[in-house]
């Protein structure tokens, strides 16, 4: 999900040929496309709308606290996408500024408290092992979403604006467990080469151990509903994080046994 730097509007072709942001801020950022986001072959084969979802014989202890916890905002479990709202829908969590480097004021410098706590822990791991990045953007209230999303359809139609950014109420930025990070120089922020940076290499390799998730991975939009996106970020809780880990579940509603969430 972009963050809240400034950045040029992307034109949607009819092919996508560039993606946009799920959740994207008033200043629209680019997102790639499977073609685009990455060089090479993608780490896993393409994941269909109709494939069917992970079963409940087959997930762990903590995933079977499903549909409670998969519904309840307040969870870090919470599963907010194209098919499943936020409720209620202008849902507003506890919040507190994390004490990490920040590349935002306001709003978007807040997490959940819990969220918070991993972050601290997270970005110091990340610093001493050569990865420093920053908080690019975290909370987004239901307020500031609705006026990015009604901003994206005065100018592009609601279909372009459903690629683009997350209709009020849809966004993971809204639950406070989901933040984007950026390298603290700024290369590549918001962009498919941020993949290659120190910061995103490493959380992609360790953020597990912090109860993260890497929430919209390489060449699983059917899934996700949104593309690619190395930078952002979701709290889940350590337990959960690892679990998805060890056992390769790369999304959220797989491992919840949820069903894809392509569109709305």
């Amino acid at each position: 999900m972009a963050g809240r730097s400034t950045g040029a509007l992307v034109l949607l072709a009819v092919a996508l040929p560039l993606a946009l942001s799920a959740c994207s801020p008033a200043s629209p950022q680019a997102t790639a496309t499977p073609a685009a986001a990455a060089t090479g072959s993608p780490s896993s084969a393409p994941t269909s709308a109709a494939q069917a979802p992970t079963s409940a014989a087959q997930a762990p202890i903590s995933a079977m606290r499903a549909p409670a916890a998969a519904t309840d905002p307040a969870s870090p479990l919470v599963v907010v996408n194209k098919r499943t709202p936020l409720t209620p829908i202008d849902y507003a969590p506890p919040l507190t500024v994390p004490a990490v480097p920040l590349a935002v004021d306001g709003e978007g410098a807040q997490l959940s408290p819990t969220t918070a706590r991993a972050a601290e822990a997270m970005f110091a791991a990340a610093a001493r092992d050569g990865a420093p990045m920053v908080l690019l953007s975290g909370y987004r209230s239901y307020a500031t979403q609705a006026a990015t999303y009604d901003g994206w359809v005065a100018r592009q139609g609601q279909e372009a604006a459903d690629v683009a950014s997350a209709r009020p109420g849809y966004s993971e930025h809204q639950t406070g467990f989901a933040f984007d990070i950026a390298d603290p120089g700024g290369a590549c922020s918001l962009m498919p080469c941020f993949k290659d940076t120190p910061a995103a290499v490493w959380v992609a390799a360790h953020g597990h151990e912090h109860g993260f998730i890497v929430r919209y991975p390489w060449w699983h939009h059917e899934t996700t509903g949104y593309y690619y996106e190395p930078w952002h970020l979701r709290y889940i809780g350590a337990e959960a994080a690892a679990d998805m880990h060890a056992r390769g579940i790369p999304t959220l509603e797989e491992y919840l046994g949820l069903p894809a969430a392509p569109t709305y």
